[in-house]
């Protein structure tokens, strides 16, 4: 016998699985969030420009039970970006969850500072947010739902001395994922910001930032594992409660 679909009514169901993309998936945060998507039960598709610790990273979350597709791609190429969206809708798994994450910070004085870095700056950490943005809320938006979630850092709420392209690029990335909230929640489109309010531990922040990170006191920086819980926990969020922006640091932090 037949279903009113026309499908056999003894024939299996075929459920078909979410996919999370993270864009800026690196060695510490970036990489953590995928593994936590996999772990959630959506398709992981970490993706960076470098395909060597991409791949390293997708074999990590294979072995430890998570399904995964890596899709290196440069965040800033609008062509390249559609692309990996439509081989995710297609190929993969419907695109529930988009993390953008990708870093740019930078350090200079403002008397040192070039155009050709400042543009850098506001192209990786805000163009690249607008152009992944959009590319995934025109997706979700024709489902009526996803989860589009932003990161942001200290820089998003104070600009500090010597960090003028990052808090500039920070802001504007605050300013966009506000204004995308208010036009998508009522389409059923979750959009937050999460700010990392100190240092991740990861052997990045450590080599950039060594009298820093020696000077800290115990517990003082962000385990990229327990940042990524806030993740998760902003997409299983239920409808009636949603959070729009949420901040983490260690509680030896001075804010």
């Amino acid at each position: 016998m037949r279903c009113a679909d026309g499908r056999d009514r003894d024939s299996p169901v075929i459920v078909v699985k979410g996919s999370a993309i993270i864009v800026g998936a690196g060695d510490a945060l970036g990489g953590a969030i995928a593994r936590r998507f996999a772990r959630g039960g959506l398709i992981a598709i970490p993706s960076r420009r470098k395909i060597k610790p991409l791949g390293e990273l997708v074999a990590q979350i294979e072995s430890e039970g998570g399904a995964v597709e890596g899709i290196p791609c440069d965040a800033r190429d609008e062509e390249a970006v559609a692309a990996m969206f439509d081989r995710a809708e297609n190929e993969i798994g419907p695109v529930e969850v988009l993390v953008f994450n990708a870093g740019a910070q930078h350090r200079s004085s403002i008397l040192d500072m070039t155009t050709r870095i400042y543009r850098q700056v506001w192209e990786s950490a805000t163009f690249a947010g607008f152009v992944t943005g959009r590319e995934a809320a025109r997706r979700m938006v024709e489902r009526g739902r996803g989860t589009i979630i932003f990161t942001g850092a200290t820089a998003s709420i104070r600009g500090g001395a010597n960090f003028a392209s990052f808090a500039s690029a920070k802001h504007a990335l605050r300013a966009l994922a506000q204004s995308m909230a208010r036009e998508l929640g009522p389409k059923g489109i979750h959009v937050g910001h999460i700010i990392v309010d100190g240092m991740i531990d990861s052997e990045a922040v450590r080599t950039k930032f060594p009298d820093e990170t020696e000077a800290l006191p115990e517990g003082g920086m962000l385990d990229p594992d327990h940042i990524a819980e806030a993740y998760w926990a902003m997409h299983a969020q239920p409808k009636d409660a949603w959070t729009f922006e949420t901040d983490i640091r260690p509680s030896v932090e001075r804010w």
